[in-house]
């Protein structure tokens, strides 16, 4: 392996400056009703409605302590509604409301303008490499969080 590599920093400052471009991004096309964060949330809800809390906390990489005051917040604006388990009284599954089904297209509009900004100049295959090493990376920190028992 190589003695000094910047990946890890890479990624981090990737991270934060598409984020506030994302926020602007959003801001621009005239979505106020949920920020990046909470959009990253309601992505995964989109693609699977009715999921527990766990399984959400999985999806979206985010710690479940993070994510209940994220919950709270979109539940408050009508996002998201959390609804009993029917299988497991201590459980709780979060829906999606009608309200966050139709803002669905706006976030996909502005997804798809983020996704022109981010593949700028790659071609077809340098995408699907870059994706393919991005999730080796994931993998390894996956299996590393896991072997250290810091699952969330």
């Amino acid at each position: 392996m190589l003695e000094k590599t910047n990946g890890g920093f890479l990624i981090s400052k990737i991270k934060q400056i598409q984020g506030r471009v994302f926020e602007r991004m959003l801001d621009e096309n005239g979505i106020s009703e949920f920020n990046g964060a909470q959009g990253r949330i309601l992505f995964v809800l989109w693609e699977t409605d009715n999921i527990p809390i766990s399984a959400l906390s999985e999806r979206t990489g985010l710690a479940k302590t993070t994510l209940t005051s994220m919950l709270d917040r979109l539940e408050n604006r009508g996002h998201i509604r959390r609804v009993p388990d029917p299988a497991d009284r201590r459980a709780v599954r979060i829906c999606l409301t009608e309200n966050a089904y139709a803002l669905r297209e706006k976030y996909e509009r502005v997804s798809a303008m983020m996704n022109e900004v981010f593949y700028n100049g790659f071609s077809d295959d340098e995408i699907l490499a870059f994706e393919k090493g991005l999730g080796k990376v994931l993998e390894n920190l996956i299996e590393k969080e896991n072997e250290n028992g810091q699952k969330n």
